[in-house]
């Protein structure tokens, strides 16, 4: 029905009909809606659209009748003719519907038939399918079967081979074919053979042991003759008399016991992953995994690992928990007088063997392993007293140095520092060292002479004059510094670094406290001791922001994310971290360098306060009575400027002696700064001067202040820029003064010609660069017997 009405909606009288539509629509206003509906409406539309044309004219009414009576008509015959010609489409659709329905139900149908008959098919052939495959399982039982034995004849043939081997003295043979039951063994490990691999397993292990005990006891007794070991550096090595013989027989016992590495190597890994479910405690869970060591240093190593036990472990005197010295003192004894042995007999057989390992760093890896247990084991028993801690950490350390430069142990392999990186004993260390640093800073701060400092007699090493009890502090870190920095992980080194920066912190904040308690007199001895010691930690930890392991340091900081060392940093903070525009001492420097701030602060308020009052006299001197220096004979400083100037001169010198070079500077250069600004607020622009007041001001700065930083600079006139400018104003002859006056009132008149030089620039020729053409202006009017303009 829908293809239908589509094609009606397309025919041609649909059009016409719908234009009719839209035509009476239009007459009468609306939307067109059904066809019965428009033609209502159509007529009632044109009666009431034209019934005023009606109305007014009676002849129209018979045209309008038949108008209305042929668009009737139309619009019948088009209705009549649509009804005709939508059935048999409609039928059609129907039909080919039906068709489709009937060849569906037969597919259907057939579908039926032929599932019917597979499933009749598959009951007849289930019988086959379970016979053949019993049949199947049984062959494959038979297959399974004939392997087994084939594998297993196979082993009972390697094992007779290897018998018959020995039993002719051919170990090369014998090595061969426990090799050989080696990679069988390898190629079983999936198998779920689990008595066939377990025979396989204990055939290997039984002849690998009798041919290396075999091997062993005769590499023993050559190792004996050669005088193996060797436990003293003055032990008499004599030649025996088959040298040549023994270095043969050595030779080739080194290669059969290199050649049976192998099935030791497995046996080795079999026997320690059994044991790795050892229970807690054991002393297999104490002491680090062992190294996997050649052959032939294992048989070495024995005799040494029996002494080592026999002396260190048990009752004996030698094993002594406050002594752990002794064994390690005694381990590189050992390394040092096998030294010349392993590098002269063994290795050139390791060479000509193709092993491409040092004979000696495997001898010290393995005595290494026998320090690292005793350590493990000491260790844990320490960690309630903190002397012998201290003392072990300390020894480790030294071993450890020790090991590494002298014996050239690789860094690749681990030595003694893993063990102290159990977190045990890591929280111990650190405790250790927090505990004992704040005890050290608590004694250096109460010595007699913690304020002084111990090169004050030596004038080219006390630049920084720093007090006694600060560099113990610095050195103190330093000690720390050295003793974590071998550590092998960053993780730990940055806990120490913590550590250190905590310090930091607490020195600062004790030396706060005992500057309160000296701030009563800014200047005393030990006011700028601890003002020298604030400048020397800051100093030393600026150089250390620039030294290479801390760098290290920073960079492991921000890749690991340290919150504890890089704090509530923002995210840039940490991005100038990552790039080393900053440090990690940023933040410590921050408060040192505002702790020296306040206290170079309070001191140039002290001795400002003590100039000024000594200034008091030359404030009130008698500016405009001062003779011309043509009615003086000889110019000399004023009498009221005496006790200032001496004032600055023992203020200067005192602070010369008692503070450090960058410290002075600072001081000396801001106190010239406030004098500066106190002279030119107090003395010059609170008088009125005369020529020779201004003459007699002049003299006073040029020939008796200034040169009183002459000795700490070249040019002292550059820090009094304001008296110097105004001595060079209030000095100016009459003529000079009254044209740069009016030049200055004219150009603040702006009324100034095109070609009058600027008041810049005239100024600036006068050698007056700091103040302004108004303060200028000032210092002009305080000049006497000068006419107004």
């Amino acid at each position: 029905m829908a293809a239908v009405t589509e094609e009606q909606q397309n025919s041609p009288m649909r059009k016409s009909s719908d234009q009719l539509k839209e035509k009476v629509s239009h007459r009468n206003g609306g939307v067109p809606g059904d066809l019965g509906e428009q033609e209502d409406y159509g007529l009632s539309g044109v009666m009431e659209k034209e019934q005023s044309d009606i109305l007014k004219s009676s002849r129209n009414v018979c045209e309008l009748l038949e108008k209305i009576r042929e668009e009737t008509e139309a619009l019948e015959k088009q209705v009549v003719n649509v009804c005709s010609s939508g059935p048999p489409k409609v039928a059609a659709a129907l039909s080919a519907a039906v068709e489709v329905r009937c060849s569906l139900d037969e597919l259907l149908q057939r579908e039926q038939r032929i599932s019917n008959r597979l499933q009749q098919h598959l009951q007849g052939t289930k019988q086959w399918m379970e016979d053949l495959g019993q049949t199947c399982n049984h062959v494959d039982f038979i297959e399974r079967s004939m392997k087994y034995l084939k594998c297993l004849h196979h082993i009972e043939e390697l094992s007779a081979a290897v018998q018959q081997s020995l039993m002719i003295n051919s170990v090369w043979d014998a090595i061969k074919g426990v090799e050989n039951m080696a990679a069988l063994d390898c190629g079983l490990n999936q198998s779920q053979c689990s008595h066939l691999c377990d025979f396989l397993w204990k055939t290997l292990c039984f002849w690998h042991n009798i041919i290396k005990d075999r091997l062993t006891s005769d590499f023993e007794k050559v190792l004996a003759q050669l005088q193996w070991p060797i436990i003293t550096p003055n032990q008499s090595v004599t030649t025996p008399a088959n040298y040549q013989e023994l270095s043969s027989q050595l030779e080739g016992l080194l290669l059969q016991l290199l050649a049976l590495q192998t099935s030791d190597d497995l046996i080795s890994q079999r026997v320690s992953a059994s044991t790795q479910g050892a229970p807690p405690g054991s002393s297999s869970t104490l002491s680090p995994a062992a190294p996997s060591l050649c052959l032939p240093i294992q048989i070495m190593l024995q005799p040494l690992s029996k002494r080592f036990r026999y002396h260190f472990y048990g009752n004996r005197q030698t094993n002594s928990i406050h002594k752990p010295e002794w064994y390690l003192t005694q381990v590189l004894k050992w390394m040092e007088n096998s030294a010349t042995f392993m590098e002269e007999k063994i290795q050139p057989v390791f060479d000509r063997s193709g092993q491409t390992v040092s004979a000696k760093v495997v001898l010290c890896q393995g005595l290494v392993c026998l320090v690292q247990e005793k350590v493990a084991s000491d260790a844990s028993r320490m960690l309630y007293d903190d002397g012998l801690f201290c003392h072990l950490v300390e020894e480790v350390l030294q071993f450890e140095k020790d090991l590494r430069s002298h014996h050239s142990y690789p860094a690749m392999l681990p030595a003694l520092l893993h063990i102290l990186l159990d977190d045990a004993f890591l929280q111990k260390w650190l405790a250790v060292e927090r505990k004992m640093a704040v005890e050290k800073m608590d004694a250096m701060l109460s010595a007699e002479g913690a304020w002084t400092s111990q090169y004050k007699d030596i004038s080219d090493m006390d630049e920084l004059k720093a007090p006694e009890c600060a560099e113990t502090f610095m050195t103190l870190l330093q000690v720390i510094t050295e003793r974590y920095r071998a550590l092998p992980s960053p993780a730990a080194q940055l806990r120490f670094f913590g550590l250190q920066k905590e310090l930091v912190d607490d020195f600062r904040i004790r030396l706060t406290q005992v500057m309160k308690e000296e701030s009563r007199c800014p200047l005393g001895v030990r006011y700028c001791a601890i003002l020298n010691a604030v400048n020397y930690i800051s100093t030393i930890l600026r150089d250390w922001g620039d030294n290479v392991f801390f760098l290290q340091l920073q960079q492991a900081a921000v890749s690991l994310g340290q919150q504890e060392v890089l704090g509530s940093l923002e995210m840039t903070e940490v991005g100038r971290l990552a790039s080393l525009e900053g440090s990690l001492f940023d933040g410590l420097l921050s408060l040192l360098d505002r702790l020296k701030g306040d206290m170079l602060g309070r001191m140039l308020h002290f001795l400002m306060r003590d100039t000024a009052e000594k200034a008091q006299p030359y404030c009130q001197e008698r500016w405009l009575s001062i003779p011309p220096p043509q009615d003086q004979s000889a110019m000399s400083l004023s009498s009221s400027a005496c006790p200032m100037m001496l004032c600055v001169r023992d203020r200067l010198l005192n602070l010369h002696q008692v503070l450090s070079v960058s410290l002075f500077q600072l001081a000396w250069q801001g106190l010239a700064e406030k004098l500066d600004n106190f002279i030119y607020q107090e003395v010059i622009l609170s008088n009125h001067f005369s020529d020779g007041g201004a003459a007699q001001l002049q003299f006073d700065m040029t020939r008796n202040l200034f040169p009183l930083f002459g000795h700490y600079c070249r040019r002292p006139e550059n820090f009094f820029k304001h008296v110097k400018e105004a001595c060079i104003i209030l000095c100016l002859k009459v003529g000079s003064a009254i044209l740069l006056k009016d030049l200055l009132k004219r150009s603040e008149q702006e009324a100034t010609d095109f070609e009058d030089p600027s008041p810049e620039s005239a100024l600036n020729e006068l050698g007056v660069f700091c103040l302004a053409p108004c303060d200028v202006l000032i210092l002009l009017n305080l000049k006497a017997l000068l006419p107004g303009i």
